[in-house]
């Protein structure tokens, strides 16, 4: 969507924006400290609400819909879990996630508050006449339906390499695949020795990392190396939780295949784990097939599998 400016003369829009925020916050009780005079914030109840309404929803799912950071997100579940208000059931087909439900103390709790939200804007409506009431209403509809147009995605670039990224390709693949996977310090190990070696070995004609960046900061990453004289090897893709839908990831390894196209290599090969599946979609869209699997015990893990993947190049 096009962003149109607020011309000077009609600067007094923003006035009126701001003047309503601040009439709506303080008659729906934003600015108490728990809403309905519950120990609960709004973002608090909107979570639950969020939970209650789906049948399965994960914590991925739940930030990107309230646009949370993460890590809040994270406190306040882990708040919610602690009191008896949400349960966590592992995924069968994902090892990464989990979804997530109201336990019954969470859904009387809800429900309690649902009740009492639905009673005060009755009440709030019941001082308006008929016809007030029905243009309130779709006063409200046509400001969602304003502020629900398409915007588009944010823009992201690559550029390469320089000092500093490899510490925190080092650091990210450490702390996500931990946080995300259960991965311990023998992972961070692994990356540090890669991410060494490509440097003190780097050739610039045959080898390449490429960096993404979105608004000045480092969001992904991935390396292709040289294996052999005919065959490449593409490594530590990584692209940060907050910046996963924009197509980073499919970019990355476009420009993997495509810079090994022009370096000469006849193949490239990749190393992978089996509950990598946004990854290995990824993978198989560029063109890549499985070649073989091998259950391995790494990382402080037991139950990982192996695969290897290749790609020849025409």
């Amino acid at each position: 969507m096009a962003t149109h400016p607020v011309l000077k003369e009609n600067s007094s829009y923003v006035d009126r924006v701001r003047r309503f925020n601040r009439f709506y916050t303080r008659r729906i009780g934003l600015l108490q400290e728990g809403l309905l005079q519950s120990p609960f914030s709004l973002t608090e109840v909107r979570v639950l609400y969020e939970i209650a309404r789906r049948q399965k929803s994960t914590a991925t799912e739940l930030s990107n819909e309230l646009g949370l950071d993460g890590g809040y997100l994270s406190r306040i579940l882990g708040n919610f879990e602690k009191s008896g208000l949400v349960s966590r059931t592992p995924s069968a087909t994902d090892a990464r996630q989990s979804f997530l439900a109201l336990t019954v103390r969470g859904q009387k709790i809800f429900s309690s508050l649902d009740r009492q939200q639905s009673a005060e804007v009755a009440a709030m409506l019941g001082k308006l006449h008929v016809s007030e009431q029905k243009h309130l209403a779709s006063s409200m509809q046509r400001i969602e339906e304003l502020g629900e147009r398409p915007r588009p995605k944010p823009a992201y670039r690559l550029r390469e390499h320089r000092p500093g990224d490899m510490g925190w390709i080092v650091h990210r693949h450490g702390a996500l695949y931990a946080q995300e996977y259960g991965y311990n310090e023998r992972f961070e190990a692994l990356v540090a020795g890669i991410v060494a070696e490509f440097i003190q070995n780097f050739d610039a004609k045959r080898e390449r990392c490429w960096i993404a960046e979105k608004d000045g900061e480092v969001v992904g990453s991935i390396f292709l190396v040289m294996k052999s004289k005919q065959v490449a090897k593409l490594r530590l893709l990584l692209v940060e939780p907050a910046a996963r839908g924009l197509g980073i990831g499919k970019r990355l390894v476009s420009e993997c295949v495509r810079f090994a196209r022009q370096a000469g290599y006849r193949k490239i090969v990749l190393w992978t784990q089996s509950e990598l599946p946004a990854a290995r979609h990824l993978y198989e869209q560029a063109g890549f097939r499985l070649v073989s699997k091998r259950p391995h015990r790494s990382w402080g893990r037991d139950d990982l599998v192996a695969e290897t993947w290749a790609l020849t190049l025409q």
